[in-house]
C-alpha cells in the first residue's frame, strides 16, 4: 500500500503543506524533470497551512491572501512549485504507519473495535 507524504515548506509566517503520494516522481521533479504533471504529483490539488505551525495538527486550506504574502502569487500551481522544490518530507507512512493508539495510558483493554 502506498503511503501518502506530507511536504512540508517552513514560511516566514505560515508553514504550507501538501501532500504526494509517488517519492521517486519527486525526486525526478526535484532534479530538474519538469516534464511532470503536477497533478501527478500532488495526491491533493490543495495547498494547507497548519494555524499553530509545524507539519502536524490541523490542517487548513491556504487562503489565496496567505499565498500570496509568503511566495508573491496566489496562483496555487506557482505555490506547489515551490514547495515541491523546497520542501521537506514528512512520510505520513513513518514511524506511526500503521500504528492504532486508542488510550495508552488504559492499557489494552480501551481497544474496542
Amino acid at each position: 500500500m502506498v503511503q501518502p507524504h506530507k511536504l512540508f515548506y517552513k514560511g516566514k509566517e505560515e508553514d504550507f503543506i501538501i501532500f504526494i503520494e509517488d517519492k521517486e516522481l519527486l525526486d525526478k521533479y526535484k532534479n530538474n524533470d519538469t516534464t511532470i504533471p503536477l497533478i501527478d504529483l500532488v495526491s491533493i490539488y490543495k495547498v494547507f497551512t497548519n494555524r499553530q505551525g509545524g507539519s502536524e495538527g490541523v490542517l487548513d486550506e491556504a487562503s489565496k491572501a496567505e499565498l500570496q504574502n509568503e511566495f508573491g502569487t496566489n496562483n496555487v500551481d506557482e505555490a506547489i512549485k515551490i514547495i515541491l522544490k523546497e520542501g521537506q518530507d514528512k512520510s505520513v507512512g513513518g514511524i506511526h504507519g500503521g500504528y492504532n493508539s486508542h488510550n495508552d495510558s488504559m492499557g489494552p483493554a480501551a481497544i474496542t473495535n
